[in-house]
């Protein structure tokens, strides 16, 4: 080879991580077959590269695919890159810097790999709470639905939604369940509310068709109500009630 054998072998990392031009492969392959010492960087090298990937691989989110794909025909091709040519002394500071350049590289992949790797847990535990969370409601409006004291009303919104009320007493709770209910105009909700002695208070939202636990002590409560109200909720109705119904007893 050409090269002074300090430059050769300190191109062993570059050749590892694939950093070399097709030429420089080529050559340095070639040295490869009569160095051992050079073997032997190459393989731990490799080794090290692969530990640092293995250590924070994670498995892509099932989307990324799908987004790249969409994204691949909105994205301008480059022109094809002509390589200049570099004069030797040039090229031979570069070899000796390619041993920091490479190593710096491998590290650079780590982290990525380590971001990558605590977004998809950030997204899994947010995942695994919002579960938990429709686990719970789904628990809650049973034990309602199944409480032997258990008592149902049925009547229809003023935009024709059938609604449906089942009230407990040993419970102090009571589901609410819409069929048909129109899709609300933009920028406004369905909100719940009890009826205590003539005062109305917030007792959670319906934003479909569906069932939801009614928020709030239901057992000194006289009426369930729905109105339709800002997103966000509003602490006393502020439109007609599309539905004022007697809670069963």
């Amino acid at each position: 080879m050409k090269h002074h054998a300090s430059d050769v072998h300190v191109l062993a990392a570059a050749y590892a991580l694939n950093s070399l031009d097709p030429a420089e492969r080529q050559e340095f392959a070639a040295h490869l077959a009569e160095c051992e010492a050079c073997r032997h960087d190459v393989a731990d090298f490799q080794a090290t590269a692969a530990r640092l990937a293995a250590a924070t691989a994670q498995a892509p989110p099932a989307s990324m695919k799908e987004r790249t794909m969409a994204d691949v025909d909105h994205v301008r091709q480059l022109p094809p890159r002509v390589p200049a040519a570099t004069p030797a002394a040039f090229r031979g500071m570069l070899r000796r810097r390619a041993l920091p350049v490479a190593l710096a590289a491998s590290l650079a992949a780590a982290a990525s790999f380590a971001g990558l790797a605590a977004w998809q847990h950030q997204e899994n535990r947010q995942l695994e709470q919002r579960a938990r969370q429709s686990e719970q409601r789904m628990d809650a409006v049973s034990t309602v639905l199944a409480a032997p004291d258990a008592r149902t009303a049925h009547g229809r919104t003023s935009n024709g939604a059938l609604a449906t009320v089942v009230a407990s007493g040993r419970q102090n709770k009571a589901v609410f369940t819409a069929a048909g209910l129109p899709a609300p105009t933009a920028g406004k909700t369905y909100q719940l509310w009890l009826d205590h002695d003539g005062t109305m208070r917030p007792a959670g939202f319906i934003h479909r068709d569906g069932t939801v636990l009614i928020d709030g002590n239901s057992a000194d409560a006289g009426a369930v109500g729905l109105t339709l109200e800002p997103v966000g909720g509003s602490p006393q109705p502020t439109t007609t009630p599309l539905l004022l119904m007697a809670l069963p007893t």
